[in-house]
């Protein structure tokens, strides 16, 4: 390594990124490190750093760094000299609204303390309107925490549905008693807003490029918004086989025997009751301004249509 190199290095700016195994975290690592103008120095940031997932992060180019948001005293190091960071909670890992608020201070008190110069804060509208009794966890918890980050520069990122989802978390079409493929979800006739994991990634990398100007923002992320019955045609010609869309009632879904079911039923419920509010906030021509390369959920299907016909095959 030259020493023009190292200079170059040593003066980029740094991007810490907290998730950096996770679905948005370690897509935001990936897009910052194949960055063809290599703007950023990349810190990820994750409790293990011996783990498998974190050691393809350094064999990929970043500097892995142990911080764990439930020990404070490990966030100093961790964010010392960056000049950004990506804060994520991860409300799915224990299923807690408090201790996802208590992270989330942490984080924001930690960050406030390095000085550092841009936070993007991936958050969720709180369903509750201010303070009072849980009504959706996740998102709710991630709401409130807004006020953690006001004296930040933060811009607050508001991502959308995982199309992931139908592969990790089982939420891909089944087969019904007579064969045929069904697809139920608690949506009714609403639009779902969604991206491909990936992309959010990309999305985000744009947002640190554009700096101060996006501070104080809320920044809606969604590659499109599909109803149930449109997103089951797309299936259809993907997989090969009619899939029909069954809307289901948020407390049948509930009753779905996997973690989470619950709690994912809340948040489908207040999109349907608030469709025309929430995909307002996330409109997905913002999405593709920030990122060209933007997938919709066709191409996403397409890409992964070998694993979709193998899960509805067994």
């Amino acid at each position: 390594m030259t020493a023009l190199t190292v200079l170059t290095t040593h003066a980029r700016p740094v991007i810490a990124v907290f998730g950096a195994t996770g679905a948005q975290g370690g897509g935001l690592v990936r897009a910052l490190l194949r960055d063809p103008w290599r703007r950023f120095g990349v810190r990820a940031l994750t409790r293990q750093p011996a783990a498998r997932a974190a050691r393809a992060l350094v064999q990929a180019g970043a500097d892995v760094v142990h911080a764990d948001l439930d020990r404070p005293g490990t966030l100093a190091a961790a964010l010392e000299g960056a000049d950004g960071v990506f804060a994520v909670t991860d409300f799915w890992e224990h299923f807690s609204p408090e201790r996802e608020l208590r992270q989330a201070a942490q984080l924001a008190s930690a960050a406030a303390r390095a000085g550092v110069r841009h936070v993007i804060w991936s958050t969720q509208e709180d369903t509750r309107g201010g303070t009072g009794p849980w009504q959706v966890p996740p998102m709710d918890a991630k709401g409130q925490a807004d006020t953690f980050f006001r004296g930040l520069p933060t811009t607050y990122l508001l991502p959308s549905f995982y199309w992931d989802n139908l592969i990790h978390l089982g939420l891909h079409p089944q087969r019904g008693a007579d064969g045929a493929l069904q697809w139920a979800l608690p949506l009714g006739g609403a639009r779902l807003c969604g991206i491909a994991a990936e992309d959010i990634g990309h999305c985000v990398a744009a947002l640190f490029v554009q700096g101060e100007r996006v501070v104080g923002e809320r920044v809606g992320l969604a590659g499109e918004q599909l109803t149930g019955a449109q997103m089951a045609q797309v299936l259809s010609r993907v997989i090969g086989e009619a899939v029909h869309y069954v809307p289901m009632a948020p407390e049948a879904f509930a009753r779905q025997p996997f973690p989470g079911a619950a709690e994912m039923a809340g948040m489908f419920a207040y999109q349907q009751a608030r469709e025309g509010e929430y995909c307002a906030a996330r409109p997905p021509e913002v999405a593709r301004a920030l990122h060209p390369g933007l997938q919709g959920f066709a191409a996403w299907a397409q890409s992964r249509a070998d694993v979709l016909r193998q899960l509805v095959s067994g």
